[in-house]
């Protein structure tokens, strides 16, 4: 049996009244009936990163930025404000730094008419910069279809889109763990 994969969830958001959380439970809920990945959710409004890079970060900061590195790939949670991402996953991204390298991000975006699809597009060069390998599979929601219970009102629809996204994620994580695993120079610069 392999190890499961161990896929961080970045709930990408800070504003007051975010509907990522609620996303958040449903994707956790929905990774968490698989026995081949461990999910874990890092959340920037826990995260207490600066509003500007620096080398100094506090506890909550350094926790946070281990959490990423610990994991083997991720899966960025991104709303869309004014056609792109939010500059607090910007600043996340930036101070995680040297985490992403070599490792997959997958996609579940939401909000508006395009379902936050423009802020994933946005965020592929920025990962591809980071070395970071971006799939193309993604989850998105348009205009905030879910019920009073948290759930997605197309639930089948949803399910298997993130099957599709996590299937694809295993892939990669899997095959980019390998190839970590066996690549001394690698190894020695991480």
């Amino acid at each position: 049996m392999t190890t499961p994969l161990r896929i961080a969830l970045i709930v990408g958001s800070t504003r007051e009244g975010r509907f990522g959380p609620t996303v958040a439970r449903w994707f956790e809920a929905v990774a968490g009936r698989r026995t081949d990945i461990e999910l874990t959710v890092a959340d920037l409004a826990d995260a207490d990163l600066p509003a500007h890079w620096t080398p100094e970060l506090s506890p909550r900061g350094r926790a946070f930025v281990e959490r990423l590195a610990g994991a083997d790939a991720y899966v960025v949670l991104t709303p869309e404000y004014n056609h792109s991402f939010p500059a607090s996953l910007k600043q996340a991204i930036d101070t995680a730094g040297r985490v992403w390298r070599r490792k997959p991000v997958g996609f579940v975006s939401y909000g508006g008419l395009s379902g936050g699809l423009r802020a994933v597009e946005q965020l592929r060069p920025v990962f591809a910069e980071l070395h970071a390998t971006t799939i193309r599979e993604t989850v998105s929601f348009h205009q905030f279809p879910f019920d009073e219970a948290g759930q997605p009102r197309d639930h089948e629809g949803a399910e298997q889109a993130a099957t599709v996204l996590l299937d694809d994620l295993l892939w990669w994580g899997r095959a980019l763990r390998t190839a970590r695993g066996s690549d001394e120079a690698w190894s020695e610069a991480a």
